[in-house]
């Protein structure tokens, strides 16, 4: 899962594109990166790290121009943690691309060797961003026939991207001379909005992945940019779409709406926090089925993200609600962090009881999801360390039982603790007295009560069910060889730091 950003600016976009990346950082905290254009010139920095961490003044200065694109970043199964691998991507032709990418793609080493025996395009990284920014180079080549692009040429190319190109992506690409194109993949999995912000020098466009990161930037959200659909923007602020996909389906990642999103989002025309909160109404009323409610005597969300759910569950049933677990927001997100040992390590480091909470109560703690069951497990021995009676744990999603294909890290079946487990043997695992899980519809339902109109979700790590057609079970056993085989544990550098010329005889 990563964040994206792009911008069509009347002045300097450096800060912009930082404070934006800021409010995109609880979409990947393990790299980020910002590139401007000047003149003719590209100009770049990307490094490990959080935004605050990553950019000093002096790299600041060094991204000047008033257009850029900007990703904030987590990696997924198999990608190294070499700086090259963090985004933006750049390639020289046949244009000058500056490319950022949230999601994953499904036939990326089809459309590696591809690109190499036809395309001759050769690929740096095992990165699937740095493939589809190639295939990308190569459709806008031949759409332009090798002179220059228009309109109709780009969105060309992004149909033939579409035909090519199987899996979940949100982009935003700057081409050097022409502007800033985004696309979306056209099933919708991967979020993206447009936002528009009036200036004494005149319009000024944001693309990103969250509503947040435009609001939060000055810019009025305009609308999502639809699945298959193309948008290009180009330097003088004049913005044309295109649906560029034969069968378009909005299919977005229900996920999003449970655990990625910030809650001051909207989505697909759906408020993340109301989504939130009627999970917590529907997974009350499955919990007033399922328990005694005068054994409860304490509601506790888990922070932060499940605290909506939390709040309307408890006002729904009649139950005190509590804030038991405090965090400290300074430790990353523990289900994307590379390896257990660092997980359970960093539960213990990230939340802290308030001891009076627990003693002599029966708790029910909410939590949004289990996922490996890691961070439960630590925070039911807490609450009972701090002198809970008994420890009920209720799960605003269903069990998370299949890997994710589409951006994110859930690649094996054995690392989730609801594989091959009943809720009972879950609760057990976990050291609850009791577990409730939402229903899948009832989750699917909640979002669907705010936006009629989304039918669909994909929702794979719960139903099983790929909605690209093309995951099969040997798909899914090489993906989790090649988790298996990556360490994660590389050396890091202090960054790269780049200025790229773009003119026919900068190489």
């Amino acid at each position: 899962m990563c964040g994206i950003v792009g911008v069509i600016g009347r002045g300097p976009v450096n800060q912009l594109l930082y404070d934006s990346l800021l409010l995109l950082q609880h979409r990947g905290q393990d790299a980020a990166g910002i590139a401007t254009s000047s003149g003719n010139t590209f100009n770049m920095f990307k490094a490990h790290g959080l935004v605050r961490d990553v950019f000093r003044t002096r790299n600041m200065r060094a991204l000047p121009g008033t257009t850029g694109v900007g990703q904030v970043r987590y990696p997924t199964a198999g990608s190294s943690a070499s700086e090259e691998e963090a985004q933006p991507f750049y390639v020289n032709a046949p244009f000058g691309i500056m490319f950022a990418h949230n999601g994953n793609l499904t036939n990326w080493r089809e459309l590696r060797e591809s690109l190499y025996r036809v395309d001759r395009r050769h690929i740096n990284t095992n990165s699937d961003s740095e493939v589809l920014l190639n295939v990308l180079a190569h459709e806008l080549q031949s759409a332009a026939n090798g002179v220059s692009l228009d309109d109709d040429a780009m969105f060309r190319a992004v149909a033939a991207v579409h035909k090519r190109v199987r899996g979940a992506y949100a982009v935003v690409a700057q081409i050097s001379g022409y502007g800033l194109l985004a696309f979306r993949d056209p099933h919708g999995i991967r979020p993206l909005c447009i936002g528009r912000q009036e200036t004494d020098e005149g319009v000024e466009w944001m693309v990103a992945s969250e509503s947040v990161a435009l609001e939060g930037s000055g810019f009025s959200f305009v609308r999502d940019v639809e699945p298959g659909e193309a948008v290009f923007i180009d330097l003088d602020g004049r913005l044309v779409s295109r649906q560029c996909a034969d069968n378009p389906q909005l299919v977005p990642c229900i996920f999003e709406y449970v655990y990625f999103a910030r809650p001051d989002s909207l989505m697909d025309g759906v408020s993340v926090y109301s989504a939130r909160l009627r999970m917590g109404e529907y997974l009350a009323d499955k919990l007033a089925r399922n328990m005694r409610l005068g054994d409860i005597d304490v509601v506790m969300p888990i922070p932060d993200s499940s605290r909506p759910a939390a709040m309307q569950l408890a006002a729904r049933l009649n139950l005190d609600y509590r804030e038991g677990l405090i965090k400290n927001r300074y430790v990353g997100r523990t289900f994307i962090m590379p390896g257990q040992a660092v997980r359970r390590k960093s539960v213990r480091q990230k939340l802290n009881t308030i001891g009076e909470e627990f003693k002599g109560k029966n708790v029910l703690l909410v939590d949004d999801s289990i996922v490996r069951g890691t961070t439960s497990r630590e925070i039911v021995e807490m609450a009972r360390a701090a002198g809970a009676n008994k420890v009920y744990f209720a799960s605003a999603a269903p069990p998370v039982r299949y890997p994710n294909v589409y951006g994110i890290d859930m690649p094996t079946q054995h690392e989730l603790i609801a594989t091959g487990r009943s809720d009972a043997e879950i609760a057990q695992a976990i050291g609850a007295d009791a577990l409730v899980y939402q229903d899948l519809e009832d989750m699917q339902q909640a979002v669907r009560d705010i936006n009629p109109a989304l039918s669909r979700f994909e929702a794979s790590c719960f139903d099983g069910q790929y909605i690209t057609g093309d995951i099969t079970a040997e798909y899914l056993a090489r993906l989790s060889q090649s988790r298996e085989g990556s360490s994660g544990d590389e050396e890091r550098s202090g960054g790269l730091q780049f200025n790229m010329g773009y003119a026919a005889n900068d190489q």
